[in-house]
C-alpha cells in the first residue's frame, strides 16, 4: 500500500508519558471499561433504547479519557484524511473476505454456532442506528486497555516493537472473548472472527494513530452484517 501516505510524525499517546497519566488515572480509566458495559445494559433497559444505551456505553469511557488527556482530543482523534478513509474501507473489505472464508472453514468443522436471525440477535432499525455510538464504545474498549498495556510493556522493556505487538495480541484475544455468546457463537468462532479478525481494525489504528480509522472500518462491518440479517439474507 505504498500509494497510501500517512503522517509518520504522530506517535501513540500515553505509553511514554506523552502525556503522563497517574496510577489513579489508569485505575479509573480501566474501571470505566467494565462500567461502560454495565451502563449499556442498565440505561438501554431503563429507556428501552439501544441509542441511549450506546451513548452511555461510549460516554462512560470517552469523558474520563478526555479528562485525563487534558481535553486534548487530538491525541486520539482527528478528521480522517482521504488516505485514512481509503485505508478504513480496505480494512473493512479485508475483514469481510476473511470472516466469510473463516466462517466457511468453521462451518465445515462444525464450530460456527447456530444460524442467527434479526429476532434472535435483537436487530432492529434502532439498534442499527445505535451502532454510531456503540461502535465508538467498542473501539474505546480496545483502546484504553491497549494504551495501558503499551505503557506497562514499554516501562519494563523500552522496546517499541514489543510495546506494540504484545498488547495488540492480548487485546485481540480479549476482544474476541467478550463476544462469546453460546449457543449462537462458539469459542472457536469468536476467537477466529471477532478476535483475530479485529487485527484489520487494529492495523488501521497502528498505521494512523487515529481512532476514527478503525471506527469507520468497524462501523461499516457491523452495519453491513446488521442490514444483511435485518433484510433476511443471512
Amino acid at each position: 500500500m505504498k500509494f497510501l501516505e500517512f503522517d509518520e510524525t504522530r506517535d501513540f499517546p500515553f505509553y511514554n508519558h506523552n502525556p503522563r497519566i497517574s496510577k489513579v488515572g489508569w485505575f479509573i480509566l480501566l474501571l470505566t471499561v467494565p462500567l461502560s458495559l454495565i451502563f449499556y445494559t442498565i440505561f438501554g433497559g431503563i429507556f428501552s433504547s439501544d441509542i441511549i444505551g450506546g451513548l452511555a456505553f461510549c460516554l462512560t469511557m470517552l469523558v474520563p479519557l478526555l479528562y485525563f488527556s487534558n481535553w486534548d482530543y487530538g491525541l486520539m482523534f482527528r478528521r480522517p484524511t482521504r488516505n485514512e478513509i481509503i485505508l478504513a474501507v480496505l480494512m473493512f473489505i479485508g475483514y469481510m473476505i476473511y470472516s466469510i472464508l473463516m466462517g466457511s472453514f468453521l462451518d465445515v468443522l462444525g464450530l460456527s454456532g447456530i444460524e442467527s436471525s434479526a429476532e434472535s440477535m435483537g436487530i432492529t432499525v434502532e439498534t442499527t442506528i445505535g451502532l454510531l455510538f456503540s461502535m465508538m464504545g467498542e473501539e474505546l474498549v480496545k483502546f484504553i486497555p491497549l494504551m495501558f498495556l503499551m505503557r506497562l510493556v514499554y516501562k519494563f522493556t523500552s522496546n517499541r516493537k514489543l510495546t506494540i505487538v504484545i498488547p495488540a495480541v492480548i487485546i485481540v484475544i480479549c476482544f474476541g472473548l467478550i463476544h462469546y455468546y453460546p449457543p449462537y457463537l462458539t469459542l472457536a468462532s469468536v476467537l477466529a472472527i471477532q478476535g483475530f479478525g479485529t487485527i484489520f481494525e487494529m492495523y488501521g489504528y497502528i498505521r494512523t494513530k487515529n481512532i476514527f480509522v478503525p471506527y469507520i472500518s468497524h462501523l461499516l462491518t457491523d452495519a453491513t452484517v446488521f442490514i444483511v440479517v435485518l433484510l433476511g439474507f443471512s
